[in-house]
């Protein structure tokens, strides 16, 4: 698969999953035998699943907004601002993902906080 591909699917996984499509998001774009690489849950898909489903019952009105997607071969690297709920400054965040056939088969994330104030007048975008 071409790398425009990988981007698109790698972005419309995360539109899905900010929207709540959490399952239609897991049906289309991962690999039931795939990993994640979350310090925060157990080793599976399926414990990433049900954390993501429990994240938009607590912030259904999350937005992810994408800043920078570079793609390498198979791997595919989104850099968003997500911000939770409105007036939230929100996380910068960046996704990892690795394909294989046009699923994601690797994941890493990672998130920092978008301080309030900061030093740096250039930002975190």
């Amino acid at each position: 698969m071409s790398e425009d591909i990988h981007k698109e699917r790698a972005l419309q996984f995360l539109k899905l999953v900010s929207s709540g499509k959490v399952d239609e998001a897991y049906e289309q774009f991962v690999s039931s035998t795939g990993r994640h690489h979350s310090a925060y849950f157990s080793a599976g898909f399926d414990t990433l699943k049900a954390a993501m489903k429990d994240n938009y019952k607590q912030f259904p009105e999350k937005r992810v907004d994408t800043k920078h997607v570079v793609c390498e071969g198979d791997m595919v690297a989104v850099h968003s601002h997500v911000i939770l709920k409105p007036g939230d400054s929100g996380l910068a965040t960046l996704h990892l993902f690795r394909f294989e056939n046009g699923r994601i088969v690797e994941w890493w994330d990672f998130a920092q906080p978008v301080p309030e104030e900061s030093p740096n007048a250039d930002g975190l975008f």
